[in-house]
């Protein structure tokens, strides 16, 4: 059986705590198979600003792996979010 958490959203839990969790899951998969992390650094409704780290950082598929995938699957949980940008430190993904 795998080590990797299941996501399991709260029903109760607020939005910002339900899209942090999403995350999280999907950045323990990022991390045990690749050797990055993403992490949720905003959130205000509509926009999700998502911090990519570790091996993620200057991957020329980080932008796939942030739009494909991540932003992919938020979409499916909270289908009304406008825009999801990653970020690399200073620097914001394309």
């Amino acid at each position: 059986m795998s080590s990797l958490p299941r996501y399991n959203p709260d029903a109760g839990a607020s939005d910002h705590e339900r899209l942090s969790g999403l995350i999280d899951f999907l950045s323990a998969y990022i991390e045990q198979f690749h050797g990055g992390y993403a992490r949720l650094l905003e959130y205000d409704g509509k926009r999700a600003v998502v911090e990519m780290g570790g091996a993620c950082t200057g991957c020329a598929l980080a932008p796939t792996t942030l739009h494909g995938w991540i932003e992919g699957t938020v979409r499916q949980f909270f289908p009304d979010i406008q825009e999801v940008v990653g970020v690399q430190g200073e620097r914001e993904l394309p």
